[in-house]
């Protein structure tokens, strides 16, 4: 396996993330609670972990910033533009699968 320098690690990592992140903006058609029943994390995921990164490192970050980072836009226009309501079978399929709270 190739040996990577720290830094090369941490920028090859944020290159991923931010490849990530634009892949999920342009999916808008894919929602939150497919990504949860397939993966078990969706874009509000990404954006808690964000934020707490950032507080870790010293960095107070709202909720709503951190949300807004993630999806590109403020969270309740992308909902407005992207998010529909969730089928039976999606929501019986989250509550099988729901992940445990941290």
């Amino acid at each position: 396996m190739t040996e990577l320098t720290p830094e090369q690690q941490i920028a090859f990592e944020s290159a991923a993330f931010r490849r990530l992140v634009n892949h999920l903006r342009e999916r808008g058609d894919v929602q939150n609670i497919d990504l949860m029943n397939l993966a078990g994390f969706c874009r509000n995921c990404l954006s808690n972990w964000y934020r707490e990164a950032a507080e870790q490192a010293g960095v107070p970050l709202a909720k709503e910033e951190s949300r807004e980072i993630i999806y590109g836009m403020p969270y309740e226009e992308w909902r407005e533009r992207n998010q529909r309501e969730a089928s039976a079978e999606q929501k019986a399929a989250f509550e099988l699968n729901r992940p445990n709270a941290e």
